[in-house]
């Protein structure tokens, strides 16, 4: 078959119109419970593709699927039946090559897809691996919301697939409905904002977006009074599809939906260069993160319409920032020295009836590893560790006497969301030397 070359627009990963294919079943039950990890504010999920069991972003924000790093699992996934196409999303950069595939096999729990089209992006470099420090294959999101009614406990980090004509709702005095509003097959909710804490509250139209960690993405617009508060520090948002996203990270006073009421929320105001494609539905006024998200239960139910919210033991949790200046991501792979401690018994004398007595004595040994290596990728102009010295891809090998290779990279990130004043201490590896540095995190808001 000739291969056709077309251009699509993409909002985070990328939006498009659909074309026909199947749907999930759930065979012989009315419900399934799946386990997620949660990783910055993001919800992995076990997926099997063609046979080959992958881990998938759940993500609203996308209509379509998309599988990374396709060179590498070509072979394994058995693609066919593709065309081939170019697609645009969040950053300045230029379009991205992949294939459209259809008829693939795609398996969540007991929910299955036996016609399931996705999207192979052929540059093996695009792809959240490196940002979260576990693999991620793909990204999932309305071809699953739309077959079932979806809860997602954050809580439990458990989703469970209910089917829409089975299922029946419990009655829930704390919960509040809400209606959907689709553009693109993405959900839109109704909230308000109120940004220096004084006059009325500003309504807004926002995208649901679990595939970003952030808590609010806002588009500046001064005739819908959305305006940047007076206290903000330029950084680094995050990578979209067609490259580095940047903006202007800040805090509201207040953002409420219905009766629920979050204050000092953290806010990212981003670039309009990056996010032009992104404001196509000209109603939308920004997107609601993972870090909302994650303080509540929430029940999609996308067939009605409808998303249904329950507060949990999440939301009254404050809203920390990365004061550090610093991005961390995976960036190959080094040879630790790692201390092996063996423990040796030995017997002596004997004693009657042949009984005996042991000694244990324990001997010091080394054994070398390969362990990923922790770079900075983005660098704050005027935060802390830039003043300190600290340059892009110097390689972390401690922080604050911890040994960052024992510990996953959003564990070494979360120190850099402590109090004002607490002291950081690095060591790192720049061009093979080994250097010190220690700086003070700084709270610009």
């Amino acid at each position: 078959m000739k291969l056709r070359s077309f251009v699509f627009f993409i909002l985070f990963v990328f939006c498009l119109s659909g074309f026909a294919q199947g749907k999930f079943i759930l065979q012989d039950r009315d419900k399934d419970k799946i386990s997620f990890k949660l990783i910055n504010n993001l919800i992995i999920i076990p997926v099997e593709v063609n046979g080959v069991p992958l881990s998938f972003l759940l993500d609203t924000g996308v209509s379509k699927v998309i599988v990374f790093n396709f060179v590498n699992l070509s072979k394994e996934l058995k693609v066919n039946q593709t065309e081939e196409i170019f697609l645009r999303g969040l950053g300045e950069g230029d379009t991205v090559e992949a294939l459209r595939s259809k008829n693939n096999v795609f398996k969540i729990g007991e929910a299955i897809n036996i016609e399931q089209d996705m999207f192979a992006i052929f540059d093996a470099s695009l792809n959240f691996t490196p940002q979260l420090g576990v693999p991620i294959h793909g990204i999932i999101g309305y071809d699953l919301f739309k077959d079932f009614i979806v809860e997602i406990n954050y809580s439990k980090k458990r989703i469970t697939l209910h089917n829409p004509d089975l299922y029946v709702p419990k009655s829930c005095k704390k919960c509040d409905t809400f209606d959907l509003e689709f553009s693109s097959r993405k959900p839109f909710i109704n909230g308000s904002i109120n940004i220096l804490g004084q006059g009325e509250s500003v309504p807004v139209k926002l995208l649901i977006d679990s595939g970003g960690s952030d808590a609010l993405w806002l588009f500046e617009d001064a005739e819908e009074d959305i305006r940047v508060p007076e206290k903000y520090f330029d950084d680094f948002l995050g990578r979209g599809l067609s490259g580095s996203v940047y903006g202007k990270r800040t805090k509201i006073n207040g953002f409420s939906l219905k009766n629920f009421t979050l204050q000092e929320v953290n806010t990212a105001f981003p670039d309009s260069s990056s996010v032009s494609f992104a404001k196509k539905f000209k109603e939308r006024n920004g997107s609601l993160g993972g870090e909302i998200l994650k303080r509540f239960n929430v029940i999609f139910d996308y067939q009605n319409k409808k998303i249904s919210l329950r507060k949990n033991n999440n939301f009254k949790d404050p809203f920390y920032y990365n004061k550090s200046g610093i991005s961390l991501e995976h960036s190959g792979m080094r040879i630790v020295k790692e201390r092996n401690d063996r423990v040796i018994r030995t017997s002596y004398g004997e004693l009657a009836e042949s009984s005996q007595k042991n000694t244990v004595r324990t001997t010091k040994s080394f054994k070398y590893v390969l362990a990923p290596s922790l770079a900075i990728v983005e660098l704050r102009e005027g935060s802390p560790a830039e003043k300190a010295g600290l340059m892009l891809n110097d390689i972390i090998l401690s922080v604050n006497n911890k040994d960052v290779h024992l510990y996953s990279i959003q564990e070494v990130t979360q120190l850099f969301y402590g109090h004002n004043g607490k002291r950081i201490k690095m060591i790192i590896d720049r061009n093979g030397v080994q250097m010190k540095f220690q700086f003070q995190l700084e709270s610009v808001l």
